[in-house]
């Protein structure tokens, strides 16, 4: 699985000009599912966003999770993560899952935090065109990856 994962002020996805999702401070995560990723692969990555220090602490220093500041977590699928641009123009997806594995394993996610967290987690819709709007703070963008390829 891989991530994109920004520390917001706030973030919300509209479907068809309706927001689906929003949320106030807190994680916005472009979510991309492999077809090799398992279970595994879910635990690993959503246990590690939730607990990223990224947020500053009353010294200004980027100490505290997500889950000690009590944020908010938006999470919106994005296969486009596996895009492969080495060669030619343009992008191939043969490392993403197929769509049926990609909404499983993005409904899992979301489901292990909202279990394990408690947390506000706001979603998109799976193979929607979303438009995602946000106000990133800092600006933080990390790059995650199970199978830590980066």
């Amino acid at each position: 699985m891989r991530a994109v994962v920004q520390r917001v002020l706030e973030a919300h996805v509209d479907v068809e000009k309706n927001t689906v999702g929003k949320i106030g401070k807190g994680i916005l995560v472009l979510l991309g599912v492999g077809h090799n990723d398992t279970e595994k692969d879910i635990e690993w990555l959503a246990d590690k966003i939730l607990n990223l220090r990224i947020f500053e602490d009353e010294n200004d220093k980027m100490n505290l999770s997500l889950l000690d500041i009590k944020g908010e977590i938006l999470v919106v699928s994005q296969f486009t993560l596996y895009g492969d641009c080495r060669k030619g123009r343009r992008p191939s997806y043969s490392n993403a899952a197929k769509p049926e594995k990609g909404n499983e394993y993005y409904e899992k996610f979301v489901n292990y935090i909202k279990e394990k967290y408690n947390i506000n987690v706001e979603t998109g819709v799976f193979q929607a065109d979303m438009k995602v709007h946000l106000i990133n703070d800092g600006p933080v963008t990390l790059l995650l990856d199970s199978e830590k390829t980066f």
